[in-house]
């Protein structure tokens, strides 16, 4: 079958990186496996024999030859796009949810923000370009390090977990990918969750200014209190601050 470039499609062949990947995640009895994007099922096959319900969702109707073999009570398979799927109506009645795929790389991280929004999955893993995991892992002071990075870490714990080369897939894509695994944080950080993520989206917004010079909307003598707490210059950049800074910056706008 001819993968479509209109759905991202890129079928990971290479039998080793599978079972890395499928072992990554171990649902128990009670628990919910969603799996995005199940292509030809080669995944499938293997998350199918898991503990848990599956549930796989698949944009592609062409896919049925492929997957509807693994159609049973304990596996189910929606033709939809996860964007559209209401995620909260399937996920009723399990313990915990838990989340694989190989994301499309065009859509990636509206995708990964859905899926927050509308789920609270014990722990996620998804292939992702290599450049994009870097992003999404990025250490404070580097290039990488932006909003979406402190945005994930919010809720979960990020880590790279398997480097996989573009000649693992066929067709063979541009780039490298990279399975990353996102763990839901038991310590999700004591703050006003929109204030906070209004303030990085600006903090953000122009990444060669200074904090100062981007966040032209903030009460910035406040924010100047919590840089001086920590000896940071009122000349800062975003990228040179770390979460709990941050933090502390906007419980500070908040009081």
């Amino acid at each position: 079958m001819q993968a479509k470039k209109k759905y991202g499609q890129n079928f990971l062949i290479n039998q080793n990186i599978i079972n890395e990947i499928t072992n990554l995640i171990n649902p128990n009895e009670n628990d919910l496996l969603i799996e995005i994007g199940p292509g030809q099922g080669a995944l499938t096959k293997y998350l199918a024999q898991k503990k848990s319900k599956l549930i796989c969702i698949e944009i592609d109707k062409d896919m049925h030859a492929y997957l509807d073999k693994f159609e049973n009570e304990n596996c189910h398979i929606i033709y939809d796009d996860i964007l559209s799927t209401n995620l909260k109506d399937i996920t009723i009645n399990f313990d915990k949810i838990f989340v694989i795929g190989n994301l499309p790389y065009y859509i990636t991280s509206p995708i990964i923000e859905y899926l927050i929004n509308n789920l609270k999955a014990e722990k996620m893993i998804f292939m992702v370009q290599k450049e994009v995991a870097n992003r999404y892992c990025a250490e404070i002071n580097t290039k990488d390090y932006g909003y979406f990075t402190l945005y994930l870490r919010y809720f979960y714990n990020v880590k790279k977990e398997i480097f996989v080369s573009k000649d693992n897939f066929r067709p063979i894509p541009k780039v490298d990918s990279m399975v990353i695994s996102l763990t839901k944080r038991n310590d999700t950080p004591s703050v006003s969750k929109k204030l906070y993520f209004n303030f990085l989206k600006e903090a953000f917004s122009h990444k060669r200014k200074t904090l100062k010079n981007n966040i032209k909307s903030y009460d910035f003598n406040k924010v100047k209190e919590v840089l001086n707490k920590y000896n940071l210059s009122d000349n800062v950049r975003a990228e040179n601050i770390r979460e709990n800074i941050y933090i502390d910056i906007v419980n500070n706008l908040d009081n």
